[in-house]
């Protein structure tokens, strides 16, 4: 058995999370084997690769009031609502017999952490298969089936974790999305994130692909301090107003483009943004049918994981 830790936050390499294997079989079998530790933060930060904001509060607690080592479930989530540090109330703090589940912020971006056993993953692939991929890229294998539909995720640090929720558009493959793009109105479509606006106009009235788009997006200079973009409605004047702005260029701020990743495929195209030194990267993914059929839990997880901090929420 392997209990799994992922730490979502941007501060995590290009897909903003840090994901590891525990030998422990069990998330209590862990939090039991921490508790008589000296130096509670050294610990936490060899077990999990990293400091994770809050967490070495309970260990601290423990030492400090002589608290128990929890023999059950039940026993150690009255200890973590009880001693454990987070931005929030006891909602933020979810905790049964297969996984925890954690949201906290550090005063600057939210950030979340998991453990999750090897049933809970067995339990729900359609909801954690993305939150324990490893490392970039995706696989980008595919399989044409089923009615045309592309998805757009895009995963941001501004404001809460979660905060953009999916784009589905109906009818559209992946090779067709700049085509798409280019007829499409965006007053019909008021909930379109300002990423995919400003992807809309960077598309090139003759460009047969996104990739060309999106490569031109790492060069846009509001993503480091992001403000909606104001753009045309009309496609032709959106593309030339954007174009402007890249020439005239100005400040990227903390931005690297030449530490983003990009990788477009004929159905999947995975974009890791460099956002800055402090704040990481951003993640954005295009996808079709064709790939989430080749993938589904894969995809099925990814939407969940830009849809909810807790990719559990409503399971049970």
């Amino acid at each position: 058995m392997t209990t799994w830790f992922v730490h979502r936050s941007p501060y995590d390499g290009p897909l903003s999370k840090r994901v590891r294997r525990l030998t422990d079989a069990s998330v209590l079998d862990w939090f039991r084997r921490g508790w008589p530790r000296p130096d509670p933060r050294a610990w936490v930060r060899a077990e999990l690769g990293g400091d994770v904001y809050g967490l070495d509060s309970i260990f601290v607690a423990a030492r400090e009031h002589g608290l128990p080592r929890p023999r059950s479930t039940g026993e150690l989530r009255d200890l973590l609502h009880a001693h454990l540090y987070v931005e929030g109330d006891e909602d933020h703090i979810r905790l049964d017999e297969h996984s925890l589940r954690v949201r906290t912020d550090d005063d600057e971006v939210d950030l979340a952490y998991y453990f999750l056993d090897d049933t809970a993953l067995g339990a729900a692939p359609d909801r954690l298969a993305y939150l324990v991929h490893e490392a970039w890229p995706l696989p980008t294998d595919a399989v044409v089936a089923g009615p045309p539909v592309t998805y757009a995720v895009f995963l941001s640090h501004d404001g809460p974790i979660a905060g953009t929720p999916p784009v589905e558009l109906p009818g559209v493959r992946l090779p067709d999305l700049a085509a798409h793009l280019r007829f499409a109105d965006p007053r019909r479509h008021a909930g379109w994130p300002a990423a995919l606006l400003v992807l809309r106009a960077l598309v090139g009235p003759d460009e047969p692909g996104i990739d060309a788009a999106l490569a031109r997006c790492n060069r846009w200079p509001g993503f480091d301090h992001w403000d909606p973009p104001e753009l045309p409605d009309e496609h032709g004047e959106a593309h030339r107003h954007a174009l402007r702005v890249l020439e005239e260029g100005g400040t990227v701020g903390h931005r690297r483009p030449g530490a983003s990743l990009l990788r477009v495929t004929d159905h999947l195209a995975q974009f890791a943004m460099h956002r800055g030194d402090g704040f990481g990267h951003v993640q954005w993914f295009l996808f079709d049918a064709a790939w989430a059929a080749a993938h589904p839990a894969l995809a099925r997880s990814l939407l969940c994981y830009a849809g909810h901090w807790d990719p559990l929420d409503g399971s049970g």
